[in-house]
Parts: structure tokens; C-alpha cells; sequence
């Protein structure tokens, strides 16, 4: 028997097709988590979202660079929903499943294509709530369907509809997109860094 998608956390930089794409979701019964600029966008197109600091009773902190590190968060995309004792954790704690997780990363690479970029700009842009969540996700793609592309939208979409969740094998296939997605971003990262001299904030000649 499929288990059906019940909850997802969608937190979003480029937010391109999530009206949509969320009411539908949410058209078919699944609770939507979301965060920041992410959820004001989901209450401006009239659908109903729970911000993550209410999820968790713990408010987003430190300019925002602390939103979705939390066990509520993490437990409810990672526990295997097979595993009795990951479910005695779970019920022992209060953690719901996270069942869908979409998110795509800060766009660091169009920061440091400015020229007046700083290397503090370029460290703010460096997302780690977003890669956690995206490989936490991936790594339970036996029980979580993990999106980084809205092109990926209509297929998962059409998966939930026939069947109340998508099939272990667009859950694989999202994962891989995951891990390929977070290696270049960490190659990107570790480039820009490569030519910077942290003393003087200056470039090295020829980056």
C-alpha cells in the first residue's frame, strides 16, 4: 500500500511556478511548512502555510541564518518510516514525517559575479540550512520525494494525483538531481574562496 504524501516543506530563492505548484499540493490535502520570503509568497497567492517557527516553537534566528536546523525539521525528512524504533523515536518526541521537501539554494554564484562583491556578501550567500535539508531529504529517497527544479514539478505533481505519492523511482532520480546539484555548488564555493585573500578582501589577479 502507498503511503500518501502528507506534509511538505517548500523553501524556495527562485520561487518561479509555486503558486501553482503549492495550491495544488495543497488542493490534494498536504500540509504546506515554508519559511521567510518563501512563505509570504505561498499567503499572497491565498493558500494556507504554517511557517516553519511554528512547526518547530522555535523562532528563526541569527539574521536568518538558523531557519530549518531543527530536530522536528530533520527527524520528520530522515526517520524511515519501515524502522519500528525510528517511529517509537518519533512518537516519543512529537515528530511529524516532512513527506515532500522542495528547495533550491541561494544563488552564490550571481553574488560573486559582481564585481563589487565583498567577501562578506559572498559568505552570507552560502547556504547550509538549504543543502542540509536537500540531502537529508535525499538520503531517506526511500520515504521523502526531494524537488531542487521546478522543471520536476508537473512530474511529481502527476505521480501524486495518480497515486497519493511519487514512485521509488522519481524519488531516486530526484535524489541523484540532488547530489549533483549540492557538488557543484560546494566546487562553485570552493573556487570563489580559492581567490580571495581574507586579509585584504582583494582578488587575486587573474580570478
Amino acid at each position: 500500500m502507498v503511503k500518501k504524501i502528507e506534509r511538505a516543506l517548500i523553501s524556495l530563492t527562485d520561487k518561479s511556478g509555486i503558486a501553482g505548484f503549492v495550491k495544488e499540493l495543497a488542493d490534494l490535502g498536504i500540509e504546506i511548512l515554508s519559511t521567510g520570503g518563501t512563505a509570504k509568497t505561498i499567503r499572497q497567492a491565498g493558500i494556507k502555510v504554517m511557517d516553519v517557527s511554528e512547526f518547530t516553537g522555535f523562532p528563526e534566528m541569527l539574521d536568518g541564518r538558523v531557519k530549518t536546523l531543527h530536530p522536528k525539521i530533520h527527524g520528520g525528512i530522515l526517520n524511515q518510516r519501515e524502522n519500528a524504533d525510528h517511529q517509537r523515536q518519533c512518537a516519543a518526541h512529537g515528530l511529524l514525517n516532512i513527506d515532500l521537501v522542495a528547495v533550491n539554494l541561494y544563488a552564490f554564484e550571481k553574488t560573486v559575479a559582481d564585481p563589487q562583491c565583498s567577501l562578506a556578501d559572498a559568505i552570507e550567500n552560502i547556504d547550509i540550512g538549504g543543502p542540509t535539508l536537500l540531502r537529508a531529504s535525499a538520503k531517506n529517497f526511500h520515504d521523502v520525494t526531494v524537488i531542487v527544479d521546478p522543471a520536476d514539478y508537473p512530474r511529481v505533481l502527476g505521480e501524486i494525483k495518480e497515486q497519493g505519492n511519487t514512485s521509488l523511482a522519481t524519488r531516486f532520480s530526484l535524489a541523484a538531481k540532488v547530489f549533483a546539484l549540492t557538488s557543484s555548488y560546494d566546487t562553485k564555493i570552493s573556487q570563489w574562496l580559492e581567490t580571495v585573500d581574507v586579509k585584504t578582501n582583494n582578488y587575486f589577479s587573474g580570478a
